[in-house]
């Protein structure tokens, strides 16, 4: 055989197999399983078949996915860490929060949100006893037709000073974190901590490939917000530090120019705008949110 006939062979065989795994699905009951691992197929096996994937490297992929199960426990999820630096997580981000009129911008969830944070009042400090410059945040919650949210659930959480987060810390008590509610004109305001920026989780199999690919595991500064309420698209986000150092190199893409916001710093002495005693320097950020309807008719291009 001539070498283009050797090649519509090689091609051939290689379709063939492609075909025949897709076919395997077919019985598949789920409608909707049955087209997500069927597409699977197609692509994993265009990836193969493009990049000419050697044994080798498969065995060196195998050897990947295994570390990152071992790692993995109740405290740390690998693959999780290996969505996010592959943008996957911030994709999926934005295929389910379609784009619709004004409403805020979402972005990764990440795996340091934890269940039961402690209630703050309007003005509260969520950072109990957290180290790190102290930030007065503000803000409204709105519909898209301008409508103050009254009685939203703000859930907010962030890393300290030191680029932890309270779960890494051996003490094991709740700080920088907690959760407040919109006032009747869908007002907030509470005290946290400047954001700063921090490594992701780097000394595993995500960290190792980081590495190899010349990639850095920082993730720029930032604050993060779950806001929820009845009616409406619950909204997970972050905002940013305007002029970070690390900015749009965050490692796991979460950065939108929608989100990056100025945080005033003050000089110390400055007076606060509740009247608090602050030692040192301190920052202020506004963030006023609008929230999407739960099920958008008709979303925006």
């Amino acid at each position: 055989m001539t070498s283009t006939q050797v090649t519509d062979v090689q091609q051939k065989r290689e379709q063939d197999l492609v075909d025949t795994v897709v076919r395997s699905f077919d019985g598949a009951g789920d409608e909707r399983l049955r087209f997500i691992m069927q597409t699977l197929v197609k692509h994993l096996h265009a990836v193969v078949r493009e990049t000419r994937l050697t044994e080798k490297e498969w065995e060196q992929a195998i050897a990947f996915l295994t570390d990152a199960g071992a790692i993995t426990d109740d405290k740390r999820q690998e693959f999780i860490l290996l969505s996010d630096v592959l943008g996957v997580s911030m994709q999926v981000i934005g295929v389910n929060n379609q784009a619709y009129a004004d409403a805020t911008e979402a972005t990764v969830f990440g795996p340091f949100f934890v269940d039961g944070s402690p209630r703050i009042e309007l003005g509260g400090d969520m950072a109990f006893g957290a180290p790190g410059e102290p930030c007065w945040a503000t803000g409204t919650v709105k519909d898209t037709d301008g409508n103050p949210v009254q009685g939203a659930r703000i859930e907010v959480w962030e890393a300290d000073a030191d680029g932890l987060y309270d779960v890494q810390r051996p003490e094991g008590h709740m700080a920088a974190r907690a959760h407040l509610f919109s006032d009747d004109a869908g007002e907030y305001r509470f005290w946290g901590l400047t954001p700063t920026p921090y490594p992701i989780p780097a000394d595993g199999p995500v960290g190792k490939m980081l590495d190899a690919v010349g990639r850095s595991p920082m993730r720029a500064s930032h604050l993060h917000f779950m806001v929820t309420a009845r009616g409406l698209r619950r909204l997970v986000t972050h905002i940013f530090v305007r002029g970070d150092e690390i900015g749009w190199k965050d490692t796991v893409f979460g950065v939108k120019e929608s989100l990056i916001k100025d945080f005033v710093r003050h000089p110390a002495g400055t007076p606060t705008p509740d009247g608090r005693s602050v030692e040192g320097p301190w920052t202020e950020v506004r963030f006023d949110i609008v929230l999407a309807p739960a099920e958008p008719a008709q979303p925006s291009v």
